[in-house]
């Protein structure tokens, strides 16, 4: 198979042959994905300390991958920070396509001005529309369901709480997976196979959505994730998976392209449901207060 040239190909990569892949090698690929800064200013030692994944699954996992070593697969990781080079930094804005350099953290001018600017390319990676057949996948499967539930816990439930909201407005019956009061089970053990989960979650990926998909999965409910990547422990079992890449500074990460996710999937679904033999009715959407 051709070598990965730079960060997108590898993602492309690992998501293609993530079948072949030993359980420790997707751990070490889910970690190269997470931190690309350590991964690119790291030996595979320090890597190995700081993830707590042994060094051998990031060199076999480079092998797999065509590289003849972990060396030659970190050069990509390297790339962006050679590029960006000769500025002095303390921190750096991670998003899809590299990392965004933030000379001053304590500058709050130059963390929202950083901030924007990162956010602006997870913006126009979504834009190029590779997400566009998985969005159109999952509103085929919203139409088809009963009753839509809604989980995402800890920094995804705001984007949950907004599409199960939006999606009641454009006339579906959706229900918000709170776990309110620790009944996380049992308001997933409504599920049917009728039904459709919509999970989000990203790294660290909260464990309660992960037994909300198994419990889906074990109840025959279609689940559309929406997640960082197929390796991450949603986008495995989901039929279908909408991959949002946002932007990260230490532990404050962006919901800008998955909150444009989510109403691309409202406002499609109603679009979809309204229309005509005459064409799609704009006027019924006009008073949603989406």
């Amino acid at each position: 198979m051709p070598v990965p040239q730079n960060l997108a190909e590898l993602r492309a990569a690992i998501v293609e042959h993530q079948e072949r892949l030993t359980a420790r090698m997707r751990d070490a690929a889910r970690y190269l994905n997470d931190h690309p800064h350590d991964v690119a200013l790291n030996t595979v030692a320090a890597l190995a300390t700081r993830s707590g994944i042994a060094s051998s699954a990031f060199i076999r996992l480079a092998k797999a991958l065509g590289f003849n070593g972990f060396s030659d697969l970190q050069r990509l990781f390297k790339a962006p920070l050679q590029q960006a080079a000769t500025t002095s930094y303390s921190e750096r804005i991670r998003h899809f396509n590299g990392e965004e350099l933030l000379e001053d953290p304590t500058d709050v001018g130059a963390i929202l001005s950083a901030f924007s600017r990162a956010n602006i390319v997870s913006l126009e990676h979504l834009a190029e529309g590779q997400q566009v057949e998985a969005l159109e996948n999952a509103i085929t499967l919203l139409q088809q369901a009963r009753t839509i539930f809604v989980v995402g816990m800890r920094r995804s439930f705001p984007m949950a709480a907004y599409l199960s909201y939006a999606l009641s407005r454009v006339g579906r019956r959706a229900v918000l997976v709170s776990g309110l009061g620790g009944s996380l089970r049992e308001q997933v053990g409504a599920l049917h196979s009728d039904d459709v989960l919509i999970a989000v979650s990203f790294p660290p990926y909260a464990q309660e959505t992960i037994d909300a998909c198994q419990q889906a999965v074990a109840a025959g409910t279609p689940i559309v994730a929406l997640t960082d990547s197929i390796i991450s422990p949603i986008g495995q079992s989901a039929s279908v998976m909408i991959e949002v890449n946002d932007a990260e500074l230490l532990g404050f990460r962006s919901l800008t392209a998955a909150f444009c996710v989510a109403q691309s999937l409202a406002m499609g679904l109603a679009f979809r449901d309204g229309q005509s033999v005459s064409g799609p009715d704009h006027d019924a959407l006009k008073h949603i207060d989406c």
